[in-house]
């Protein structure tokens, strides 16, 4: 027929489109899903012939407006067989908005008014019959067949074919992440296995309820319309034509665990470490278990994206609407992405039924029905991690309120609720008691079985699995359900026109697999380019504003057309209230979302570099909970480094129209950011982000920069981990060379997710702690561990890993011999399966440490174990305490040739449990088992350790290997008993030294203790026992002495029965490495040196705290008898309840102990005069020396002495005097000291003391210490000492004592004749020595420093000074005396006998106290010498001679004399004929003052010396110097002038010197300026000495000496050294380098 003719005869473009569409009435009804989501196809339709049903359907269609119009016109032109002028004609009237105004064919007419839609309006009546209209449409007609060929162009140019079926693609199992499969799409699945809906019977017939039959008939009515259109949504989707109706039943359920995780209810995260369970998969049933309303109500899906969250809801609903799931009458399924549109408060009324679904009639009735059977409700809510609205206040809220009122029960309390959400970031609604239940995804058989599922040929299935066999990578992608599916598409797309093993080579990356999705969903070859780039335009747009749900307003009709026909897209009904709802679209998939955005992005010429690199970022799984905006971009990172792969290249370049230059420099752009963040440091989730990205690039450069950019400690926690990121990791690992540790702390785990490190052999360390995995993952890890050649430590913590688990490690392990630590903590292992663990150890040479803590084993598996400690030598240390068991090894050294030849011995075929069947030689781990059942409570374990495996058997050899090593052994509240502890000793005597034997904690009571003591010196204990807390008794404790007193080696032994305690303490043997008979004989010759003692070590016994009285002490000291005799014994009786009695009674069993080093009794609640009493054992005990007594604190101690004890330990054999020599020389040395502190010495108190002490062998050092001595006390101490003739020292320390207190000591200088000092500092120390009996008589010391003492207590001290016959030093200094003290002092000091010096310094005196010194003078003529210091030394000591001195000397530094007193100094001076030297050392005395000074001394005889030093002195010149000299009274014959000029007037120095100092002897010039260059210089000098006639001695010192001395000045030529009378000549430079002097010595006259 004619083009023209289709318009203008009868048949217009409305009826030859519904001819067209009658042929294929699937095809229809699969676009009416897509853009009416809600449209019921089988209601009332299935009456009407085809035609009327198309019309039907294109009304509906047609009203929905322009845009859903012109896409479904675009499907039509699209997928089916249209002729190219009725395409034309379709595009050009109904394909674009000026069309849409069409009228509908006459075929409405037929149509009855009720069949029409109410908004659609009726076609025009004349369509057909007008001829001005006719001809008008045929010169549009023609006008639209010129441009025939550019809409044809237009078409192959948008990738349109001639008829296009829809492909094979998502279909019932992709997750909810972003996917369009919402309230419009359908999920045709499977059956699910009938035991899901077993148990939980419902009778078919509805509750009445109270309202009566009327208000039940409203329910069911209801009820029967949800589950019809529960059927319509989600019902079995109609296939499309040339498709298999299996291949869309495809459905695999994935993996469920259980997970255990805490809820931060305020915060809504998941906190700590999200724990999940292995073992039996979680089936839908157990969701949603009713008996007995156990169990929690609220039920939390979590599942990263692409498991099938979204799909497990929908089946779901599918199946309730089938009546499988009879348990509930209702059931209610939200997507949070829907509802986040709603802005509006909603009641839960509202929320049901505007926004669900509505009842017929009378709402509240419905909803009043659902309340009363709340617990047949189901309500699910799907994308819970996409909730954006905030909490509302009560009453109507947003839907996140509503949901979280549901949760709390506050709602339709009773009903159940279910949520899927992505892991991390939770609403805090959720309640603490929420089950948690985690999606892992397919593990192998299950990709096998969805791979079965969806290919339906045989052929196809086989290649297809032969294919995911031999790809690893792709295999591990298939872990993924939604991936699992791309795979399975490409593949059917693939493998008809490729070679075995070549369609798996086109999907190495995860890109390239959507890639490959792409083209397949391409027909014929022809990428839709354009329409490509620009749905991946509207995606992106969607990622960067949060938006996965879009209308048609936001994308062009031919792009919605397109995504439809390539099911890209999908359709679903959005409500937003009552009456209120339209179509909205999506993505599949947010992976393919992200993906189309990544292609435009990379081949979009609209995108330049910088705008790509800006979405290159790594994302954190750690989701934080500050976050607002829902992150869509998680893969678009990934797809973006998958496309900057060379192999994609080719693909961007088709893209962008042949622009290969743009998308090479987009390429480089992505690879240069992820160099740089591959060089930064990341965290754990970043890591992973980062290995995906630079997997999917496929440059090994990037790979290897990756790869050793990482961390020596790799560690990853708290974030859920998958098998692909695993392999992603190890892929990466693979470019390392270093060593890697990786950690896995609190990831959830895949139990398959072992068999991704399969061959990675740069993992040193490998550790997963508290991750609830089973027998599976034990399995797969299996499989890896013989393939990691580096790997050293092993950690499996957490787990709940059973025999079957374990026996798949254990035969394992010993194909790993480099392993040095493996760790099976908390793993609830049984006592077998630890023995079956520790049987490997002989197999494993380099093995340091075997954890098996948390483990509980019995008493007889822990008596194996401590058998397989004694029998393997490389065991060191076996620790068990509570849920503790550590063993700890130390391997000998080997080279790897001596463990190759030792692996060779006695091979045994071990299969590695890897697939590929390798095979290696190990030892044979089946020789025998160990059992715990070997050990029963009716027999001893003693006669079952013969079952013991052959391998842990004691060999010779071994044998001899165990003697050179030690032993620890810590068995701590592990519950032995005493016929435990006798199979113990038995076990312990056959073995090795043992450094350490701890049993603490257990219940041996006190024969079990007796025993291990007894056994003590058969085990060869080298350090420790420990026997703490094991209910030992007090009259156990004589048994347990008893028992070690025949034990050489214990050096120590401290029991305490208030804090349980009982530790044996081990010294070495002497000279370990000789034989007994080798000891034996050097005890034999010092027997003969010196019988009367031997060299003996120390032993210390503790017996601390155990409740000792004196009623104990005879029976106790029998026990202790036998350990006195081998070595000095150091006993510790503190903290028992021995009292006065047992101290008493105490001092009369010590002599029977021997010679003790020590014994303590302090907290023995002992009285005052028991405390004195004890001063008697130092007659009565020969070792006592030191006896410290601290009353106040009871603390009590008597000490031997310490230097012989000393001489003992050293453990070498000393050369010493005979016996008896010896002994009594180190009693006369060594002092005996008795320290008592803390205690209230009162009069009676020290009467009593120095009684006991009188029979004490000196020497005695007594020391007291209390708070306050008063008189009467210090006075009776004194008067008692002459009847101690033994004292050698009495210290009063700490002690306040009164003003009175000098008086009485210094009168004890004369009454007791031993005292020989005297010290008292501040009247709180007071010293007093004393002389020995050997001693003479001597001169002594009085020492009263800081003791307050002022001018009326000096005639006191001193007439009490004065009764000594020979006193050499007093010192009281740091006093107040002052002025009048220290006049009153001088006044008295001729009748104090003073030998030697008097120390009056810091005694606030001034200037009066030094004149009065010099006028004192010719009254004390045994003082030879007096410094006086007024300045900051405050100094003022006289030293006196035993006879008179001739010459004094005084030294007075820092006085400020004034004017006044140079006249009352000059007095003095005068009348001090015997002072012959006086120094003044800046004393204030100017030039004038001292003039004054030499005017006014006058000396009728005698030499008198005076040295003058004060600052002026320096700058004065030689002429005042000289003047000042002048002055003097006498004759002056002696000048030294230093660092002064000779000024110009050199005649008058000359002519000054002759007259005033013509009997100078001698001149000393000390930096005076005397050029060698000045003839004047010269000239005077030489004038000088030639006029002094009885010049003697003449010196010269200047550091200015460059020359000779005599050639430095003319004056020194031979002319003048006859000079009269000249002795000495002496010239030198001084200055602080060393002196160079020329001296020349002449014999002179006398004067």
């Amino acid at each position: 027929m004619d083009p023209v003719d289709l318009q203008l005869g009868n048949k217009n473009l409305w009826s030859c489109l519904v001819r067209l569409l009658s042929k294929d009435p699937e095809w229809l009804n699969a676009k009416m899903k897509f853009f009416l989501p809600n449209t019921d196809l089988d209601s009332r339709n299935e009456t009407l012939d085809p035609e009327q049903r198309v019309i039907l359907q294109l009304n509906k269609l047609h009203v929905q407006g322009s845009a859903t119009w012109q896409s479904f016109i675009h499907c039509v032109c699209m997928q089916l067989e249209v002729p190219l002028e009725l395409e034309v004609l379709l595009l050009s009237t109904f394909g674009c908005d000026d069309g849409f105004t069409s009228q509908l064919g006459a075929e409405g007419k037929s149509l009855p008014e009720s069949q029409l839609h109410q908004g659609l309006k009726r076609p025009h009546q004349s369509c057909g019959s007008s001829p001005r209209r006719k001809q008008c449409r045929k010169q549009q007609l023609v006008s639209r067949r010129k441009g025939l060929e550019v809409l044809h162009r237009q078409r192959r140019r948008l990738g349109w074919p001639r008829r296009v079926s829809p492909p094979i693609w998502l279909h019932g199992d992709f997750s909810r992440e972003g996917s369009a499969e919402g309230a419009g799409s359908t999920i045709q699945v499977s059956a699910l296995p009938s035991r899901l809906f077993q148990g939980h019977p419902m009778s078919s017939v509805l509750k009445e309820t109270q309202g009566g039959d009327q208000f039940g008939e409203l329910a069911k009515k209801y009820l029967q319309l949800l589950r019809t259109s529960a059927q319509q949504r989600y019902g079995s989707r109609i296939p499309g034509s040339g498709q298999s109706h299996a291949f869309h039943q495809v459905y695999v359920p994935p993996i469920l665990r259980r997970a255990t995780a805490s809820l931060d209810t305020q915060e809504g995260a998941i906190m700590g470490d999200l724990k999940v369970e292995d073992g039996t998969d979680v089936s839908i049933s157990d969701l949603f278990n009713t008996r007995v309303n156990k169990g929690p109500r609220v039920t939390v899906l979590l599942g990263k994206a692409g498991m099938g969250k979204t799909t497990l809801a929908h089946r779901l609903c599918q199946k309730w609407a089938e009546g499988h799931l009879d348990c509930f009458q209702a059931l209610f399924l939200f997507e949070f992405r829907q509802l986040n549109l709603i802005t509006r408060f909603l009641t839960l009324s509202q929320l049901l039924f505007d926004l669900y679904l509505s009842p017929e009639s009378d709402p509240d009735a419905v909803f009043q029905y659902l309340e009363k059977n709340a617990d047949q409700v189901l309500l699910i809510f799907d994308g819970l991690d996409e909730a954006l609205q905030p909490m509302g206040p009560d009453g109507p809220g947003s839907v996140l309120t509503l949901f979280s009122r549901l949760c709390r029960g506050t709602l339709l309390p009773g009903c159940r609720v279910m949520a899927t959400s992505r892991p991390g970031k939770l609403p805090a609604c959720l309640p603490a008691e929420a089950a948690m239940v985690y999606m892992l995804g397919f593990d192998g058989p299950r990709v096998e079985e969805y791979v079965n599922h969806f290919f339906s040929a045989q052929p196809l299935q086989e290649g297809a699995l032969a294919e995911l066999q031999t790809n690893g990578r792709l295999r591990s992608l298939c872990a993924v359900p939604a991936l699992c599916q791309v795979a399975c598409l490409c593949l059917h797309h693939l493998l008809p026109d490729h070679a075995p093993g070549q369609s798996v080579a086109l999907l190495p990356t995860m890109t390239q697999l959507y890639m490959q999705m792409v083209l397949a969903l391409s027909p014929r070859g022809h990428l839709p380019t354009t329409s490509l780039l620009d749905l991946g335009e509207v995606a992106l747009r969607g990622l960067e504003t949060g938006k996965v749900i879009f209308y048609a307003k936001d994308i062009a009709p031919p792009l919605i057309a397109f995504g439809a026909t390539h099911s890209l897209l999908t359709s679903f009904c959005v409500r937003t209230g009552p009456g209120h709802q339209q179509t909205g679209y999506a993505f599949t998939h947010v992976s393919l979302q992200e993906f189309l955005a990544a292609l435009h992005l990379m081949a979009s010429p609209k995108v330049d570099k910088d705008t790509l690199t800006q979405h290159v970022t790594l994302h954190s799984r750690w989701v934080q909970r500050t976050k607002a905006r829902l992150d869509l971009s998680d893969h678009l990172p990934t797809f973006l480094a998958g496309l900057a792969s060379c192999t994609c290249r080719p693909f961007l370049s088709h893209l962008a129209q042949g622009n290969e230059d743009c998308v090479g420099t987009k390429q480089a752009a992505v690879v240069q950011v992820l160099k740089k963040l591959a060089t930064r440091k990341l965290t754990g989730p970043k890591v992973v982000e980062l290995c995906h990205c630079v997997n999917e690039t496929q440059e090994p450069e990037l790979a290897s920069l990756t790869a050793q950019s990482l961390p020596y400690q790799l560690p990853f926690h708290n974030f859920p981990l998958t098998c692909t990121d695993l392999a992603t990791l190890t892929n990466i690992l693979e470019h390392r060379e270093a060593p890697i540790h990786l950690d896995f702390d609190g990831c959830p785990l895949e139990p398959h997710c072992p068999e991704a490190l399969v061959g990675c052999g740069q993992i040193e360390n490998l550790s997963f702690k508290s991750r609830k995995c089973g027998d599976a993952f034990a399995e797969a890890l299996s499989r890896s561990l013989p393939t990691m050649g580096r790997l050293q430590m092993l950690g499996l913590a957490g787990s709940k890993i059973t025999a079957r688990g374990i026996s798949h490690l254990v035969k394992a392990l010993p194909l790993c011999p480099q392993l040095e630590e493996v760790s099976f903590r908390d793993n609830q292992l049984s006592d077998q399966v630890v023995l079956n663990i520790v049987e490997v150890l002989p197999h494993l040479p380099r093995l340091r440490k075997l954890d098996l803590s948390g483990n509980s084993v019995c008493v007889s598996t822990l008596l194996c174990l401590a058998r397989v400690a004694v029998t393997c030598p490389t065991i060191r240390t076996l620790q068990a305490r509570k849920a503790d068991l550590i063993f700890l090894l130390s391997p000998p050294t080997e080279t790897t040739a001596e463990l190759q030849r030792k692996e060779k011995r006695e091979p045994t075929a071990v299969t590695c449990p890897r697939p590929h069947g390798y095979t290696r030689q190990s030892q044979n781990l089946n020789k025998g088992s160990i059992s715990p059942q070997t050990f029963c409570p009716s027999c001893s374990a003693e006669s079952h350790l013969g079952h013991l495996a052959p391998d842990l058997q004691e060999s010779d050899g071994q044998r001899k290997g165990a003697q050179s090593r030690s032993l620890t052994l810590r068995l701590q509240k592990c519950q032995l008993q005493v016929h435990d502890a006798e199979t113990l000793i038995a076990l312990l005597q056959e073995g090795p030294h043992l450094e350490e034997v701890d049993l603490s904690g257990n219940q041996l009571e006190d024969e079990g203790c007796r025993l291990m003591a007894e056994a003590a010196s058969q085990l060869h204990i080298t350090r420790k026992l420990d026997l703490s807390d094991n209910g030992l008794s007090l009259a156990g404790v004589h048994c347990v002495l008893r028992a070690v007193s025949a034990c050489w080696t214990l050096a120590e032994l401290h029991i305490s029965l208030q804090h349980k305690t009982v530790v044996f303490m081990f010294a070495q043997e002497p000279e370990e490495q000789e034989g007994p008979q080798e000891r034996a004989a050097f005890l034999d010759s010092l027997m003969l040196q010196m019988p009367s003692e031997l060299p003996l070590s120390s032993r210390r016994m503790r017996l601390t705290h155990c409740g000792l009285q004196a009623k104990h002490l005879e029976q106790l000291c029998k026990a202790l008898g036998g350990s006195c005799h081998l070595g000095h014994l150091h006993l510790d009786f503190s903290g028992n309840a021995l009292g006065d009695e047992g101290a008493t009674r105490l001092a009369q069993l010590l002599p029977g102990l021997g010679a003790l080093q020590s014994l303590n009794l302090s907290e023995n609640s002992l009285s005052l005069d028991a405390v004195l009493g004890l001063a008697r054992c130092f007659s009565t005990l020969q070792w006592l020396f030191h006896l410290d007594i601290s009353f106040e604190s009871q603390h009590i101690l008597l000490r031997g002495d310490k230097t012989g004890r000393d001489i003992w330990t050293t453990g070498s054999s000393p050369d010493f005097p005979a016996g008896a020599e010896f002994l009594g020389f180190r009693r006369r040395c060594i002092p005996r000291s008795l320290r008592l502190s803390e205690c209230p010495l009162e009069p009676p108190s020290l009467t009593h003391l120095c009684a006991t002490l009188k029979e004490c062998p000196g020497p005695l050092e007594l020391q007291l210490s209390c708070e306050f001595l008063s008189d009467q006390s210090l006075e009776t101490l004194l008067d008692c000492l002459p009847r101690l003739p033994q004292l050698s020292l009495l210290q009063l320390s700490q002690t306040g004592l009164s003003p009175k207190s000098p008086f009485l000591l210094a009168n004890t200088l004369s009454l007791c004749p031993r005292v020989k000092k005297v010290d008292l500092r501040s009247l709180h120390h007071a010293t007093l020595h004393f002389r020995s009996n050997e001693e003479q008589e001597g001169v002594c010391c009085g020492r009263f420093t800081g003791c307050s003492l002022s001018q009326e207590h000096v005639e006191s001290l001193c007439r009490l000074l004065s009764k000594c016959k020979d006193l050499s030093q007093v010192d009281l200094s740091a006093n107040l005396l002052g002025d009048s003290g220290l006049r009153c002092l001088l006044e008295c000091l001729p009748q104090v006998p003073i030998s030697g010096s008097l120390d009056l310094s810091h005694n606030s005196v001034s200037q009066e106290s030094a004149l009065y010194l010099v006028e004192t003078l010719p009254s004390c003529p045994r003082v030879r010498e007096a410094s006086v210091n007024l300045g900051s030394e405050q100094s003022f000591r006289i030293h006196f001679s035993k006879e008179d001195q001739a010459g004094k000397t005084l030294r007075l530094s820092e006085c400020s004399f004034r004017p006044e007193h140079v006249s009352r100094l000059a007095t003095g001076l005068s009348q001090s004929l015997q002072l012959t030297e006086l120094t003044l050392t800046q004393c204030c005395l100017d030039q004038e003052q001292l003039a004054i000074l030499l005017s006014l001394v006058g000396r009728p005889a005698g030499l008198f010396s005076l040295r003058v030093q004060e600052p002026w002195a320096d700058r004065a010149g030689i002429l005042s110097l000289l003047e000042v000299c002048a002055q003097a009274s006498g004759s002056v014959t002696e000048i030294r002038l230093a660092h002064c000029d000779l000024g110009t007037h050199h005649s008058l120095l000359v002519g000054q010197l002759m007259e005033t100092c013509a009997r100078l002897q001698q001149l000393s010039l000390s930096q005076v300026n005397l050029w060698e260059d000045n003839d004047d210089s010269s000239l005077l000098l030489q004038n000088l000495l030639l006029s002094l006639s009885q010049l003697k001695t003449f010196r010269y010192a200047d550091k200015t000496f460059t020359q000779a001395p005599l050639q430095l000045c003319p004056a020194l030529t031979p002319p003048v050294i006859p000079s009269p009378g000249l002795r000495g000549l002496s010239v030198s430079p001084c200055g602080q380098k060393p002196q160079v002097a020329l001296e020349m010595i002449f014999r002179g006259t006398q004067l």
